[in-house]
């Protein structure tokens, strides 16, 4: 089959891609994606499974089409079965945890996230509570609001010269260890495999060794079978009663039931949550916690990358590595393909040329059963890239032939009839 993929222009030969792009996010991710000349309709809440596979449904043409989203829309199974013209999904935030990234892969689907754009964001804001949670800024704040005059010393203390415990040193945690170290603090952390201290950090190999020692518990992990509800009664009974709870990370790591209980008996002295198990799907929708109502709690509406500068960052990263799929194939970045990322051949250059595409299950033989298909079409390939991924293989074959010419129509259909083929599509080049 035939995909957009110039920059500009386009023809029944060669449809236009379209763009779902849903939460509000950033205009960056729209003017970086028409810039490319791909279409894009804007729906700024979060959409329900069945609601998401209409939107897509009613997106026009026939070209591929790519959705982004953030933290609320969960890209199912049922929405990427549903959905044969999807080619990708955006994740403009850092966690992927709302996406069948395996239904995904094995359709061919590629997922691209912003791993890196919005983590200065998330560790100034933890730096930030860390510091209120220890001056107990929001009850000072409070009474203060409320006519009262709460001046006292009693309970506040500075960060300099306490322990910070970081639960999950990666690029997050990683850069808020460094802000920590510039206020004085020491910072310990733990993570599931070995990583390189930044500063005078520590790494600990034990997560309850973290727990019983700091004055501030950081956490900074993704959402997976192992970290869900990793902070419960038991984790929480380690820690110091004057010690604080930070969770940035994500909503199911930490046992808001338990985490009540041990506040309201003051065996802890405070928390700060900005990520919680069930959120609201729009700024319109009630919010529940099990945690409103305490001066020694702040809590936060899921805030921790929202800045302008992370969101329009952000809305770049994902929006441009979206474009580059769609236009060659590159998947740089992509969590859930092998990633690839092969530059024209010199051979190629101002001359006409197309890029096969093909998406496989990973089995012995599949790149000699493509390579004959077109050998036996008397095609010569000028380049040719191959990488695999648990289940599946990404193959990139450049040919010296336009997207018009029928030898290409012929072999994008011969190797799209392979038994091993997901997906397969051409580009130009």
């Amino acid at each position: 089959m035939f995909e957009r993929a110039r920059t500009v222009g386009h023809s029944p030969l060669v449809p236009r891609a379209h763009a779902l792009l849903l939460e509000k996010v950033h205009r960056s991710a729209d003017e970086e994606l028409a810039r490319h000349d791909v279409a894009v309709r804007r729906i700024d809440k979060g959409l329900s499974e069945s609601e998401l596979i209409a939107a897509l449904a009613e997106l026009p043409g026939d070209g591929p089409v790519v959705v982004g989203i953030r933290s609320k829309t969960r890209v199912t199974r049922a929405v990427i079965e549903a959905t044969p013209r999807l080619l990708g999904i955006g994740a403009f935030c850092i966690g992927t945890d709302q996406i069948d990234l395996a239904c995904a892969r094995g359709s061919g689907v590629g997922v691209f996230n912003a791993p890196f754009s919005s983590t200065r964001s998330v560790a100034e804001l933890v730096m930030a509570e860390l510091i209120m949670l220890a001056r107990q800024l929001q009850a000072r704040s409070r009474a203060a609001h409320e006519g009262r005059w709460a001046k006292t010393a009693v309970g506040s203390r500075e960060v300099r010269g306490k322990v910070l415990g970081i639960i999950g040193y990666g690029h997050i945690g990683s850069q808020l260890s460094v802000l920590a170290e510039a206020f004085g603090m020491q910072v310990m952390f733990h993570d599931i495999v070995a990583k390189l201290p930044l500063g005078n950090a520590r790494q600990s190999a034990d997560l309850d060794e973290v727990l019983a020692h700091a004055d501030f518990v950081s956490l900074h992990v993704p959402d997976t079978g192992f970290t869900r509800e990793m902070i419960g009664a038991r984790e929480l009974a380690k820690m110091k009663p004057e010690a604080f709870l930070i969770n940035a990370s994500r909503g199911k790591v930490v046992d808001l039931g338990a985490l009540r209980a041990v506040l309201d008996a003051r065996k802890l002295a405070g928390a700060a949550v900005d990520v919680y198990p069930q959120e609201p799907a729009g700024e319109n929708d009630p919010f529940v916690c099990e945690l409103q109502g305490l001066d020694n709690v702040i809590l936060t509406p899921h805030i921790g990358g929202s800045t302008e500068e992370a969101q329009a960052a952000i809305g770049l990263e994902v929006a441009g590595a979206l474009w580059r799929f769609l236009e060659s194939g590159r998947t740089t970045g992509c969590v859930n393909l092998p990633q690839l990322d092969m530059p024209p051949p010199p051979g190629l250059r101002g001359k006409p040329g197309c890029r096969l595409l093909n998406v496989h299950r990973n089995v012995p033989g599949v790149l000699s059963k493509i390579n004959r298909v077109i050998a036996e079409s008397n095609v010569n390939i000028a380049g040719q890239a191959l990488g695999t991924l648990d289940d599946v293989g990404l193959l990139f074959v450049d040919l010296p032939l336009a997207l018009t010419d029928a030898a290409a129509t012929q072999l994008s259909t011969a190797v799209a009839a392979l038994d091993t083929s997901v997906r397969t599509r051409l580009v130009a080049l």
